[in-house]
C-alpha cells in the first residue's frame, strides 16, 4: 500500500484545505474568529484564599506579557457577594502568587519575585504598598499560618537544604527565627492542629553526587540509583527541640495528615524501590501518644488521599477497588483507635475519591466526571449510597471552607473560561444559587466559538462510545466540512465539556477556519465505567482503534464530515494512537502526533513509568515480547 500520509508537528503548520474553507469562515460573520493569539492571551484565574469571616476573596490571574516573552500573575480581591474586582499588585512581569490571609483577617501574605528570588510580603485588603518581610538568598518556597494566628512558618534555601523558619503573625513583624538546622534539609511540612509542633519530612543522607549535580544544575536522574528513605520528624515551636516519629528503610514517608484533636497522623509509606516509585505504597497509622506505627494496608497499589474524620474517630484513605491495579477508586475507612480498614461498598461505577468531609462527619464530599461532564457527589459514610448534587453541563472543582461553611466553585464549559462562583453545599444544586466572583476573559464575548455537540456511535462489538464534536463557526447543516480528529492523553482520561483554550486542545480556531473537531472518548478513557476503562488492557490499540474509526465513519454517514479531508493530531496516549493510525490506513491526509510511541520496547526501557505498561500489555516486554512488537507502530 501506498501511504500518503504526512507528519508534522503538534500545530498543524498552516491550516490543511484553507482555500475555500477560510472564504466560509469569514463571510457575514457577527464576531470574529479565534485566532492562536487569542488562545495564548487567555487569562487564568488561581490561588483562591477566602478571607476568615468569608466576605472576600483574595485569586490570582495569569496574564501573558508579550515584550517579556513570560506570563506573570498579579493579586485581586474580590467581594463574596459578587461585584468588581480590585487589582491589588502590578508588577507587569513579575509573578505574586500563593495569598494567605492571617487568622484575623487584617492582612494577607503572598510570595513575590518582584526583587529576585521569592520573598515573603505582607499587604493590608484596603490597599497600600506591599511590606516585604524576608531577605534570603535562595528563596522562599512556602510558608503556612499557624492555627492560632501567632504565628507565620517559610521554608527557605536551596534545595535539598530548605531550613523551617518563623515569624510572628502581625504586619510589623521584623526578624524571622531560624527554627531548624536539619542536616538533609526539610521536604514536607505542616502545622499540629494545636499550633504547638511543626510536623516535616527529611531524607535520611543526601548523596554528595546528587547534591553536587544539583548545585551545577545538571538536571540528571541515575537509574536504579538507590534512593534515601524519607522519614517524619516534628519540631516545638517554642524549645525548637526537634523529636524523630519514624525510621527504617522498608518505606518512605511521601505524605501525611493530621487528626484535629492531634491524637493520630496517618502518613504514606512509599516504597524506595524506583521501579515501583509513584506505584506502591501503604497506609500507616501513628500514635501521637505512644509512638506506635501501625501499617493499615498491605498491597501492590499505592493508596491516594487520606483524610480524619472531623471527630478524629476514622481515618478515610483510597485505593483501587479490592486494591487491584487500575479498577476504580473506592474510599476505605480505618478506626483510628485500633482494628482494620473496611472498604465502603458502593454500586457507583466511577472514582469515589476523598474531596471533603460533611460536619457531621456522615458524608463525604466529591467530584468525578460522568461522560463529558463533572458533578459534585455526596458519599454517606454508613451506607455508600452516592448522590448526584449538580447537573451542569461542565467541569466543575469544588473546596469547602470549614471556618465559613462557604463552597467555592471552579467552573468551565464550552463557552466560558475556568472561573470562581461560591455558594453553600444546601444550594449547590441550584445554578441560580451560584454566586460569580470573576470573568477574567471578558474579551470572549467578542469571539465567535465553534458549537459543542455530545455524540454517541456505536462501535464494531457493539458498544456505544461517546465523544465531543466541535462545529465550525457559521456551520450550516447539509455541507460537509474537513475534520480534524483530536485524541486525548492518558488513555485513562477523557475530552469534556469544558473550554477549549490551551496549547494542545485549541478547538475554536479550527471553528473559526472551518474545521469540524471531533474528540472521541475511547476505549479505556475515564467516566465510562471500570469496564471501559479496563478493556484496553492486554488489547491497547485494536478496540480503541476501532472505535475512532467508526466514529469518523458516523460523522462521515451524518453528512458532516468530508471523507477527502480528514486529518489527526493527539499527545501522550493521543499520540500513540495516531501513530498506530498512520500505518493502519491512508484515509487522513496529514496526523500530527506529540510525545507518541512508535516501539514500546525502548519504551519501556527508557520511561520511569514501566507498572503502568505492564498493565496496559500484560507483563514486561521479557514476558511478552511477541505482543509488544505487534502492537509496536514502527
Amino acid at each position: 500500500m501506498r501511504w500518503r500520509l504526512r507528519m508534522f508537528g503538534w500545530i498543524f503548520i498552516g491550516l490543511i484545505w484553507s482555500a475555500g474553507v477560510e472564504r466560509f469562515a469569514v463571510a457575514q460573520r457577527p464576531q470574529r474568529g479565534m485566532t492562536f493569539m487569542d488562545v495564548l492571551e487567555l487569562r487564568t484565574v488561581g490561588d483562591p484564599a477566602l478571607s476568615p469571616n468569608g466576605r472576600w476573596l483574595l485569586y490570582t490571574v495569569t496574564t501573558l506579557n508579550w515584550k517579556e516573552g513570560k506570563r506573570f500573575r498579579d493579586l485581586f480581591l474580590v467581594p463574596t457577594t459578587g461585584g468588581p474586582s480590585r487589582q491589588m499588585t502590578f508588577t507587569a512581569n513579575k509573578e505574586e502568587y500563593s495569598p494567605a490571609w492571617s487568622r484575623d483577617g487584617t492582612f494577607f501574605a503572598f510570595l513575590s519575585d518582584r526583587e529576585g528570588n521569592p520573598q515573603l510580603y505582607f499587604m493590608r485588603p484596603d490597599g497600600g504598598e506591599a511590606r516585604r518581610v524576608t531577605d534570603h538568598k535562595d528563596g522562599i518556597e512556602r510558608f503556612a499560618f499557624s492555627r492560632d494566628g501567632r504565628w507565620l512558618a517559610f521554608t527557605a534555601g536551596k534545595e535539598g537544604e530548605r531550613q523551617l523558619w518563623l515569624l510572628p503573625a502581625r504586619f510589623d513583624a521584623e526578624t524571622p527565627i531560624p527554627l531548624t538546622k536539619h542536616e538533609t534539609g526539610i521536604l514536607r511540612w505542616e502545622w499540629s492542629p494545636d499550633s504547638q509542633r511543626i510536623y516535616f519530612t527529611s531524607p535520611d543522607f543526601v548523596d554528595k553526587l546528587d547534591r553536587e549535580r544539583r548545585e551545577k544544575k545538571f538536571d540528571v536522574r541515575i537509574v536504579d540509583q538507590p534512593k534515601p528513605p524519607v522519614h517524619l520528624w516534628a519540631v516545638d515551636v517554642e524549645t525548637k527541640a526537634v523529636k524523630r516519629w519514624t525510621s527504617g528503610s522498608d518505606y518512605s514517608v511521601a505524605s501525611f495528615v493530621i487528626s484535629k484533636d492531634h491524637r493520630f497522623l496517618a502518613f504514606r509509606g512509599a516504597s524506595t524501590f524506583r521501579y515501583a516509585t509513584g506505584e506502591e505504597a501503604e497506609v500507616y497509622r501513628l500514635d501521637l501518644t505512644t509512638g506506635a506505627v501501625e501499617r493499615l494496608t498491605r498491597n501492590a497499589v499505592s493508596e491516594g488521599a487520606m483524610s480524619f474524620s472531623p471527630d478524629g474517630a476514622w481515618l478515610a484513605f483510597t485505593a483501587p477497588d479490592d486494591f487491584t491495579y487500575m479498577r476504580n477508586l473506592r474510599i476505605y475507612l480505618a478506626p483510628t483507635r485500633g482494628g482494620s480498614a473496611r472498604e465502603l461498598e458502593t454500586t457507583f461505577d466511577g472514582d469515589v475519591s476523598i474531596g471533603f468531609w460533611g460536619k457531621d462527619g456522615k458524608t463525604i464530599y466529591f467530584t468525578e466526571g460522568v461522560g463529558v461532564n463533572t458533578h459534585l457527589f455526596a458519599i454517606s459514610v454508613e451506607t455508600g449510597r452516592v448522590t448526584q448534587l449538580t447537573q451542569e453541563t461542565g467541569v466543575l472543582s469544588a473546596t469547602f471552607d470549614e471556618d465559613t461553611g462557604l463552597l467555592l466553585l471552579t467552573f468551565t464549559d464550552p463557552k466560558n473560561p475556568p472561573d470562581f462562583y461560591i455558594t453553600t453545599l444546601d444550594k449547590v444544586g441550584q445554578r441560580s444559587q451560584w454566586t460569580r466572583l470573576t470573568r477574567a476573559n471578558p474579551q470572549i464575548e467578542e469571539i465567535a466559538l465553534g458549537e459543542y455537540e455530545t455524540v454517541r456511535w456505536k462501535s464494531t462489538d457493539g458498544q456505544m462510545v461517546e465523544g465531543i464534536l466541535v462545529k465550525p463557526v457559521n456551520y450550516e447543516p447539509g455541507r460537509r466540512y474537513p475534520l480534524i480528529v483530536q485524541l486525548h492523553g492518558g488513555p485513562a482520561a477523557a475530552y469534556m465539556n469544558s473550554f477549549s483554550g490551551t496549547y494542545g486542545t485549541y478547538v475554536h480556531v479550527f471553528a473559526a477556519n472551518g474545521y469540524v473537531v471531533f474528540q472521541p472518548n475511547y476505549r479505556g478513557s475515564s467516566n465510562y465505567g471500570e469496564r471501559f476503562k479496563m478493556q484496553i488492557a492486554g488489547d491497547y490499540f485494536r478496540q480503541g482503534y476501532e472505535d475512532i474509526m467508526t466514529g469518523v465513519d458516523e460523522l462521515i454517514a451524518r453528512g458532516i464530515a468530508d471523507p477527502e479531508k480528514l486529518g489527526m493530531m493527539g499527545w501522550s496516549a493521543g499520540g500513540h494512537f495516531s501513530n498506530w493510525t498512520l500505518v493502519q490506513t491512508d484515509r487522513f491526509k496529514a496526523i500530527s502526533t506529540g510525545a507518541g510511541a512508535v516501539n514500546w520496547i525502548s519504551m519501556y526501557a527508557q520511561t520511569d513509568v514501566q507498572v503502568p505498561r505492564e498493565f496496559y500489555f500484560k507483563g514486561r516486554p521479557y514476558e511478552n515480547w511477541d505482543h509488544y512488537v505487534a502492537v509496536s507502530p514502527i
